[in-house]
C-alpha cells in the first residue's frame, strides 16, 4: 500500500519536478524545513515509488535524433501478450510504448535522425518482428509544447 501524500509531499515534488538537481538544503529552505527533514521525506517517496527516478532532459537534435514520430502499431499478438511491445521497447529510437484502445495495439513516440533513418526503422526494426501486421506513422513538424512535469492537485486521494 502506497504511503499517503501530504501537503509537504505535494511542494517537494513541485519543486523537484521543475528542477530534480535542486539540493535538499534549497527544498527545505524554500519549504522551511530542515534538509534532514526534505531527505526522509524524498527517500520515503522513492522507496513507496513515487518519485521513480531522476533524469536530464537532452537535447534531440544535438544527439542527431530531430526527428519525432508516432508510429501505430498492430499486431497479430494474442489479447495479453506483451511480447511485441517489450521487443519493441528494447529497438534505438523508441522513447515510449503505449497500450492503447482502437484498432492499434500500441503508440510508440520515435526519434530518429531523418525520414531515411525513420523508414530504414520501420521497414527492417519493426517489420522483421514476427507478429508486426502494420504500422501508421505520423511524423511531427514542429513541437509546441512538451511537459514532464505531472500537475500535483491540492489533495489527493490517499489524504480523504
Amino acid at each position: 500500500m502506497k504511503r499517503p501524500i501530504d501537503g509537504i509531499d505535494r511542494e517537494i515534488l513541485k519543486l523537484i519536478q521543475t528542477s530534480a538537481r535542486l539540493p535538499n538544503a534549497e527544498v527545505a529552505r524554500n519549504l522551511g524545513m530542515a534538509p534532514s527533514a526534505i531527505h526522509q521525506r524524498l527517500r520515503r517517496l522513492e522507496e513507496h515509488g513515487v518519485i521513480q527516478g531522476y533524469s536530464a532532459r537532452v537535447d534531440p537534435q544535438a544527439l542527431d535524433r530531430g526527428l519525432l514520430a508516432f508510429v501505430q502499431l498492430k499486431t497479430e499478438e494474442s489479447l495479453g501478450s506483451f511480447r511485441i511491445a517489450e521487443a519493441v521497447a528494447q529497438l534505438p529510437g523508441v522513447l515510449e510504448v503505449h497500450d492503447i484502445a482502437g484498432d492499434d495495439c500500441y503508440l510508440l513516440k520515435v526519434r530518429a535522425q531523418d525520414t531515411g533513418d525513420l523508414h530504414r526503422f520501420l521497414r527492417e526494426e519493426l517489420g522483421s518482428l514476427q507478429g508486426v501486421h502494420s504500422t501508421r506513422t505520423t511524423i511531427v513538424l514542429k513541437t509546441i509544447s512538451e511537459r514532464m512535469d505531472l500537475p500535483i492537485p491540492a489533495a489527493l486521494e490517499t489524504e480523504r
